[in-house]
């Protein structure tokens, strides 16, 4: 199953650097930098209240590029509070409000805050059941229903998801981490294939697809998958060396 951190959220290629893009410049949110943190959501909340400005003049995208750069430097209660303010002011039942109640969810869900996240991610899916957010908040409530110890609803939900967008290669993997926990080894297995074909090949799929061989009595490719988990393990965790080296040598 995706860990939290793994959970999608939308991605903005223009953010490359997280420490970049804080920008608020548009007239209704002109803040002084020198006093105030830029991108502080409560700061955000203060002037949208404070200047009474119709919901058409604030910048929605904006918003919840905002939220991603909090995202990105682990700042999950700014951004939920910034995307709960971009809901709030996006077209109703919009794309945009969608997006913001999904990446709100995906906040919540770093925090552990599983109650708050599920509620996010039914609003989301609310909006519109078909659309690629709604494949993002499907696969998401599954996992975030799974932690609240509903099972039974996560399988059902990720099962959604694929039915949504075939092609998410975490919701097939999703998929198979809820089947395999069933016992449903074979099916479970399939679905761990498919997130595999997609793209969607790091040391966790690994691990499961390991484990769906084991109980399916496939001892030798299991062992083989296992110890390619590994090395790919060792290998992140190397990668994470050389970049905290580089940092401190900045």
């Amino acid at each position: 199953m995706t860990d939290p951190e793994d959970h999608d959220f939308s991605e903005d290629e223009r953010f490359d650097d997280p420490y970049e893009g804080f920008d608020l410049d548009p007239p209704e949110l002109d803040v002084d930098p020198d006093k105030v943190d830029p991108v502080d959501s409560r700061v955000v909340a203060d002037l949208l209240d404070d200047q009474n400005v119709n919901d058409d003049e604030i910048d929605v995208p904006q918003l919840i590029d905002v939220g991603l750069n909090y995202m990105q430097i682990n700042r999950f209660e700014q951004a939920a509070d910034t995307f709960e303010r971009a809901a709030q002011y996006a077209p109703e039942d919009s794309k945009l409000e969608q997006e913001a109640w999904t990446n709100k969810g995906a906040a919540h869900a770093e925090l552990e805050e599983w109650d708050a996240a599920i509620g996010d991610y039914r609003e989301a899916i609310r909006i519109d059941a078909e659309s690629e957010h709604a494949a993002t908040a499907e696969t998401n409530l599954a996992y975030a229903l799974w932690e609240a110890g509903q099972s039974e609803q996560a399988l059902e939900h990720a099962e959604k998801a694929v039915e949504i967008d075939e092609r998410f290669a975490e919701a097939w993997f999703n998929r198979g981490f809820f089947l395999l926990e069933r016992g449903l080894a074979e099916d479970a297995l399939n679905s761990l294939e498919n997130a595999i074909r997609l793209g969607l090949r790091n040391s966790q799929v690994l691990d499961e697809k390991a484990r769906a061989l084991e109980e399916l009595g496939q001892y030798d490719e299991a062992e083989e998958i296992a110890e390619e988990a590994e090395d790919l393990r060792e290998q992140a965790e190397q990668e994470l060396i050389d970049q905290e080296e580089q940092r401190q040598e900045r």
